[in-house]
C-alpha cells in the first residue's frame, strides 16, 4: 500500500534525474553558484571573493585546492562553536571518519543543508531508481533493516555531536521514516556493537523485512546472528519478502558469494551506493551494470584531477564536462557543508559521459579498506616502528592485504614481513602492531572491537630474500620499483606467498 502511494512521487523524481542529465553542465553550474552565493558572507567566502563568482572559471581562479589538513583549523573552530566559518551559521554535527597522517580521526562538518540536499536525497533516489527497475516491487510495504553507528558529545557543546554519519542520519531522520525501519532508534545508536548486533537481530526477526541497508561486512555479522537466533538455514526463510540490499562503504565483490549463500531462496537484488561522510555521490541505476550514476543536482559540485597529476604542485583540475571515459581521476568536491575544492582521496573512472557513469577505482594512496577500516600506509609504518621498538626487531620489507570472510564469518589482515632482525616472539610483535593500529586509526579500532568484524592480524615471517625474488620475477629489480605496502585485494600478496 505505501509503495503504491509513493510510486508517483518517486517516478516523478526519476524523470527529473533523467532531465538533469540532458543538461548536465547547466545543472552542475547551478549547484556551484548556489553554493558560492550561500557562503559569500562566510569567512571563507569573503576571503575568496564568492560574491563575484559568476562562472566556473571565477571559482577555480579564486579558490585553492584543499584537503582535511588545509581545513582542519577552520573545522576545529567550527567544532568549538564558531559561526559563519566555512558555511553559514553554526554547524552542530560532525561525521567522524578515519584519520590523516597527523590525526587518528577526521571530523567532517554535516550541515542541515547537506542532510537535506545530499544525504537524504541520496536515500530517496536509491529507492526511486530501484522502483524504476523493479516496477512490481512492494519494497516499502515492509520494514527496512538499516544499520547505523553511534555518536558522542562534541566538546560538550549543547546539541553538538560527533559520530558515524549513519548515526547522524538516524538522529535527524523524519519520525515518519522510523515507522518503516528497524531497529529502534535506541538500538541503532548503541555504541557497543556486540550488544547492538544482538538487539538488532532480535528486533528484526519479528518484522517483515523487505530491504537491507548498510556496509556489507557489518550487515553480514547481523544476518549471521539472525540465523543463529532463528535456527533457519537462510535469510529468505526468515524474511521471505526480502527484495533488495542497498550497500556501500566497501567493495562488494568479496562478499557476493557469501550473500548468495546466506540469503538463499530466489535471492535478492543488489544496488550499490556511493555515500561517504563528505557526501552522497553516486547510485547504481542499472542492475546489469556495476557502474554508478553520478548524482548531479545534490549539494555537491564535482571536479577531477587526472590520476597522473595527483600530488603535483599545480595539477590540472577539470570540471565534470572536461572528463573522458576510460581515464582515472582523483575526485574533488565542493559541498553544502563547507568543503571547498576538497580532495576526498578517492579515485574514479568514468565508463560513460552520456550519462556520467563511473566506478570507484581506488584511493590516491595505498590503503586497505576491505571492511571499512581505511588503513593507510602511515598507520602501518608507525605501527611497525613501535612493534620493532618494543620487541627489538628490524623490518626489511613487508606487505599486507585482507583475508576476506570465510564460511565461518572470519576475516583479518595478513602481513608478510621480512625481517633484518627477527623478533624473539613473533606473536608479541603482531600483538603490538595490532594494538598500535587501533590506537592510530579509529575505523580500524572499531572493526577490531571484540573481534566482531576483524580478527587479530596474522603475521607471516618471510624467508630472507622473498621480496627480492618477487621483484625479480616481475622484472622490477632496482630503480624506483618498490613493494606495494598495503593492497585492498590479494593479487600481490598471493604472488609473494606463492614464492615463499
Amino acid at each position: 500500500m505505501i509503495t503504491q502511494i509513493l510510486k508517483p512521487f518517486l517516478a516523478h523524481r526519476h524523470a527529473q534525474i533523467v532531465r538533469r542529465y540532458a543538461e548536465a553542465e547547466r545543472t552542475q553550474l547551478d549547484v556551484l553558484l548556489r553554493l558560492t552565493q550561500a557562503a559569500r558572507a562566510t569567512e571563507w567566502g569573503c576571503a575568496h571573493g564568492f560574491g563575484g563568482v559568476a562562472r566556473y572559471e571565477d571559482f577555480a581562479a579564486a579558490t585553492p585546492l584543499t584537503d582535511y589538513e588545509a581545513l582542519k583549523a577552520d573545522i576545529d573552530r567550527m567544532r568549538h562553536g564558531g559561526r559563519d566559518v566555512l558555511w553559514p551559521g553554526r554547524v552542530k554535527w560532525y561525521a567522524k571518519s578515519s584519520g590523516t597522517t597527523n590525526d587518528k580521526s577526521k571530523f567532517i562538518p554535516v550541515s542541515p543543508a547537506a542532510l537535506r540536499d545530499t544525504h537524504y536525497r541520496g536515500g530517496t533516489d536509491a529507492v526511486a531508481l530501484y522502483l524504476h527497475n523493479h516496477p512490481a516491487s512492494r519494497v516499502m510495504d515492509g520494514s527496512g533493516l538499516i544499520l547505523g553507528g553511534s555518536h558522542q558529545p562534541n566538546y560538550n557543546l549543547r546539541h553538538s555531536l560527533v559520530g558515524d554519519l549513519s548515526a547522524i542520519l538516524i538522529e535527524n531522520i523524519s519520525p515518519a521514516v522510523n515507522l518503516l525501519r528497524v531497529p529502534s532508534k535506541c538500538t541503532a545508536l548503541l555504541a557497543d556493537f556486540e550488544q547492538k548486533r544482538d538487539r538488532i537481530a532480535r528486533e528484526a526477526v519479528g518484522r517483515r523485512v523487505t530491504s537491507l541497508s548498510g556496509v556489507p561486512s557489518w550487515m553480514m555479522s547481523v544476518l549471521t546472528r539472525v540465523l543463529e537466533l532463528t535456527g533457519k538455514d537462510c535469510i529468505k526463510d526468515v524474511w521471505p519478502r526480502l527484495e533488495v540490499f542497498f550497500h556501500g562503504g566497501v567493495a562488494f565483490t568479496p562478499y557476493r558469494e557469501q550473500y548468495l549463500r546466506i540469503i538463499g531462496g530466489e535471492g535478492i537484488n543488489y544496488e550499490e551506493t556511493y555515500n561517504a561522510s563528505e557526501g552522497f555521490f553516486g547510485l547504481q541505476d542499472d542492475p546489469d551494470d556495476k557502474a554508478m550514476l553520478l548524482m548531479l543536482d545534490y549539494g555537491v559540485f564535482y571536479e577531477f584531477i587526472p590520476l597522473d597529476e595527483v600530488g603535483k604542485e599545480n595539477p590540472t583540475v577539470l570540471p565534470l564536462w572536461g572528463v573522458e571515459a576510460g581515464k582515472n581521476y582523483a575526485l574533488v568536491i565542493t559541498t553544502s557543508s563547507g568543503l571547498w575544492r576538497y580532495q576526498i582521496g578517492d579515485t574514479v573512472r568514468f565508463t560513460s559521459t552520456r550519462p556520467y557513469k563511473f566506478v570507484i577505482s581506488g584511493r590516491t594512496k595505498s590503503f586497505i579498506n576491505a571492511f571499512g577500516e581505511e588503513l593507510i600506509v602511515d598507520n602501518a609504518e608507525r605501527g611497525l616502528q613501535r612493534a620493532c621498538a618494543e620487541t627489538g626487531a628490524a623490518v626489511r620489507e613487508y606487505t599486507a592485504a585482507p583475508v576476506f570472510m570465510d564460511e565461518g564469518g572470519k576475516c583479518r589482515h595478513q602481513w608478510v614481513v621480512e625481517f633484518d632482525k627477527t623478533p624473539a616472539d613473533p606473536a608479541r610483535f603482531a600483538d603490538v602492531l595490532d594494538r598500535t593500529l587501533q590506537e592510530l586509526n579509529s575505523d580500524y579500532e572499531a572493526k577490531r572491537y571484540k573481534n566482531l568484524t576483524l580478527q587479530p592480524l596474522e603475521l607471516i615471517v618471510a624467508r630472507q630474500g622473498l621480496f627480492e625474488d618477487w621483484l625479480r620475477s616481475r622484472g622490477k629489480m632496482g630503480g624506483q620499483h618498490k613493494v606495494p605496502r598495503l593492497c585492498n585485494d590479494r593479487r600481490i600478496i598471493d604472488e609473494i606467498l606463492a614464492l615463499a
